[in-house]
């Protein structure tokens, strides 16, 4: 009778270690799972649409017509970065053109990135110039004017990622935000854009982008108390050196510094070194690629993409991946043209408008 009743005293907790040993065969809660990140497979399609009006027609790797979008989409490209001006003097890269290609963007399926110059025109390290229609106004008017034109382009586009400047190594806005004569304007100038996505948005991205990877460690420490997401780099052979050890080190010293997600916001490499039009093109020299490595051929821009995938997404911890400046800048104007493309030899497709292989690296694996 003493050992019966043992038993039934021991049962309970016997049933409960039974139970406590089956659980440990459940799937963990997911939410105290790690975040798995996803790849951004990004391109800069800025002009497409100005392409686009003279109806070039795109033949995807099996050499069919397809639309220049879904020959993209179906090799893997799920974000489309989007320059925007102020007042650009047409309507190219301006804010109803942006609006309305963004639209279409979304209605396939693609991730919108902007990049918000805060200039008329090409904003970069040697050329940060205010819009006209700020050129005249107080600092206080110019604050206001910042947050008011981020809100309406948060409020009108609602991106995913959105980048505010483009290549701010020397601050945006000169003379006003100039980063080395004015640190403390350059800082909240940059916070009023910030709020102004805080305000509309809980859920866009907001990136800052240095052009390169020299001195960005200062960069990135001048504004490490503002409020933003993610590190975006530009890196080009022909100006920011020919070391991806040294990218790849960068990328993991910034993001880890300043415990950040990283991109690499702008980047290209030649198929060729021949031109398909009269516009010189910036990208036409040997010494300007990384030999033996990666030359200029299909081949080459092919395997140097996928180095830059596998640094950026693969290598570094925080990397999310990369965006291709350019994809679309075929000879649009046609082969006499001097005012069209100067990167048609970096565009990914050849010069017959035939998707090359380095569209096979954008599909996440």
């Amino acid at each position: 009778m003493k050992s019966i009743r043992l038993v039934l005293l021991l049962l309970p907790a016997l049933l409960f270690f039974a139970a406590c040993s089956d659980n440990n065969n459940e799937p963990a809660d997911p939410t105290l799972l790690p975040e798995t990140k996803e790849l951004i497979a990004a391109m800069d399609l800025s002009q497409l649409p100005e392409i686009e009006l003279t109806n070039p027609t795109f033949y995807n790797h099996n050499n069919n017509t397809k639309d220049f979008l879904d020959i993209i989409k179906a090799n893997g490209v799920n974000t489309v970065r989007l320059r925007l001006w102020v007042d650009p003097g047409n309507e190219h890269s301006a804010f109803n053109e942006v609006k309305t290609f963004a639209k279409q963007l979304k209605s396939k399926g693609f991730d919108i990135w902007l990049t918000v110059h805060y200039s008329d025109t090409w904003a970069d390290p040697g050329q940060q110039t205010k819009p006209a229609r700020w050129s005249n106004i107080s600092y206080a008017a110019l604050k206001d004017s910042v947050y008011d034109y981020t809100q309406k382009i948060v409020t009108g586009i609602s991106p995913d990622y959105i980048q505010l400047g483009n290549e701010i190594n020397s601050g945006f806005l000169h003379p006003d935000g100039n980063i080395s004569d004015q640190t403390f304007q350059f800082l909240e100038l940059m916070e009023q854009g910030i709020q102004a996505v805080r305000d509309i948005s809980s859920t866009t991205k907001i990136m800052i982008h240095f052009a390169g990877i020299d001195n960005a460690d200062w960069f990135f420490n001048v504004v490490r108390n503002l409020d933003y997401d993610m590190i975006g780099l530009s890196y080009y052979p022909i100006w920011h050196g020919k070391n991806l050890t040294s990218l790849k080190t960068t990328m993991t010293n910034l993001s880890e510094t300043f415990n950040k997600e990283i991109v690499l916001a702008e980047t290209a490499y030649p198929f060729t070194l021949e031109w398909n039009d009269w516009t010189n093109n910036i990208v036409g020299q040997e010494d300007q690629l990384i030999l033996p490595d990666y030359p200029a051929t299909k081949t080459g821009q092919q395997q140097f993409m996928e180095r830059i995938k596998q640094i950026t997404f693969d290598e570094v911890d925080k990397g999310r991946g990369f965006c291709y400046w350019g994809a679309e800048l075929i000879a649009w104007k046609g082969p006499e043209a001097t005012d069209a493309s100067p990167w048609e030899n970096q565009a990914v497709f050849d010069f017959n408008n035939k998707a090359l292989p380095v569209l096979t690296v954008f599909g996440a694996e």
